[in-house]
């Protein structure tokens, strides 16, 4: 199994707003912090706001915080949310199924009692669960407060 990257960049973005509860990150540290491109960035970003999982300020004070309670947010939840259109298998796809064996294959049997269970152990994990006491992800999440930082030269901080 893998992740798409919009799966994997919504929990980099997530982390960062649950490290940083309290006050507003900005995309670009997001981005420069967990090596991601800015571009891609966005639309999850979008994603995410859509979802109720964010609230994005725009200006120059602006950014994204997290729009509920980490220890609301399963792991679950998110993937689904991000993973649900990707079938994990050709003849797990509504359309686009052109295996001949689906009607009797036991392969996907297993891989649909693989995949419940994969999403029950997700269904059990909250954003609470994957930053408390995690001091690494703080020393490499931790991000400046957008008022305190100083827009550089010739261009205008954006959120």
């Amino acid at each position: 199994m893998r992740l798409t990257i919009r799966t994997n960049l919504a929990m980099r973005v997530l982390m960062a707003c649950a490290v940083n509860e309290g006050h507003m990150v900005r995309r670009a540290g997001i981005a420069k912090a967990a090596n991601a491109s800015e571009n891609h960035l966005a639309q999850v970003v979008h994603l995410l706001a859509n979802e109720g999982y964010i609230e994005t300020t725009r200006g120059r004070a602006g950014g994204i915080v997290l729009a509920r309670n980490p220890d609301e947010i399963t792991i679950g939840e998110v993937f689904r949310h991000f993973e649900a259109h990707v079938p994990f298998a050709e003849c797990f796809a509504a359309q686009d199924n052109t295996c001949p064996l689906q009607a009797v294959c036991r392969l996907r049997l297993a891989l649909t009692a693989a995949l419940e269970a994969f999403y029950g152990v997700l269904d059990d994990m909250t954003l609470a669960d994957l930053v408390a006491d995690n001091a690494g992800l703080e020393a490499l999440l931790n991000l400046p407060q957008p008022d305190m930082m100083m827009p550089q030269e010739g261009c205008m901080a954006r959120g």
